[in-house]
């Protein structure tokens, strides 16, 4: 049952975020060792996201213990609404609100790493944009006509596309040179990337929560094929020496 759970979440997340467009993908440097990083994306998350997103497929326990978060430290910290330390990450939003106030129900985000991709997230949470056409004030250049505000906005500033003046076939353009902000956020851009980073890195674990256990087993696996083939490949000439 839980398997199948986890394969509906998987598709719904997927249908639900099935626009976007062709844009290059920054590359990011998702590091799953680095639990100062792991702590902090986990703090973003409950912050700024988990208002209108689940992650209804991990439970507190288990990111507290695989993140070394103190079980104090993490119910003081990253749990708001009264939750025992074995509930699932859930908020209170029902699917009728969310559907009301966004147009259709924010999805969950347990596996949204594993149908995005790291570098989709990465991408998409550094390209909204200032939009007055639109009903949260902004869009998104990875995700055209985006239907949710830019709740890091506060850590980025407003974000704008800049353009400048410049000769093009002997002519004066105006050629967009990428995004700025008008100063007004907490982090500069270097210190922003690494939030989103951190925050990215965060939702590639909870995708796959044992990703390192498994790959840790499977090299171990590995070296025990390679003895047993040795083994297997010796035993076999010593028994087959009489036939030949």
């Amino acid at each position: 049952m839980k398997t199948l759970l986890s394969a509906v979440a998987l598709l719904a997340s997927s249908l639900a975020m099935a626009a976007g467009s062709n844009i290059p993908l920054d590359k990011a440097p998702i590091d799953l060792t680095d639990k100062a990083s792991l702590q902090n994306g986990a703090r973003l998350f409950q912050n700024y996201c988990l208002g209108c997103h689940q992650m209804q497929y991990q439970r507190y326990s288990r990111t507290f213990a695989d993140l070394d978060i103190p079980e104090e430290l993490g119910m003081e910290h990253l749990m708001f609404t009264g939750e025992k330390v074995g509930d699932h990450i859930t908020n209170n939003m029902s699917a009728k609100d969310g559907e009301k106030w966004f147009g259709a129900t924010p999805p969950d985000l347990t596996n949204v790493a594993r149908v995005r991709g790291a570098n989709w997230l990465y991408t998409y949470l550094r390209a909204f944009y200032a939009d007055d056409s639109r009903p949260f004030g902004v869009n998104n250049d990875v995700f055209p006509l985006v239907g949710m505000p830019h709740v890091l906005q506060e850590l980025q500033g407003v974000p704008y596309k800049a353009y400048e003046t410049r000769l093009v076939d002997g002519q004066p353009k105006q050629v967009y040179v990428g995004f700025k902000t008008d100063g007004s956020g907490e982090l500069s851009a270097e210190e922003y990337d690494r939030a989103v980073l951190d925050l990215v890195n965060y939702m590639v674990y909870v995708g796959e929560p044992t990703r390192l256990e498994a790959r840790a087993l499977g090299y171990k696996v590995m070296i025990f094929l390679l003895i047993f083939f040795v083994l297997a490949y010796f035993l076999k000439k010593e028994y087959w020496k009489d036939v030949h």
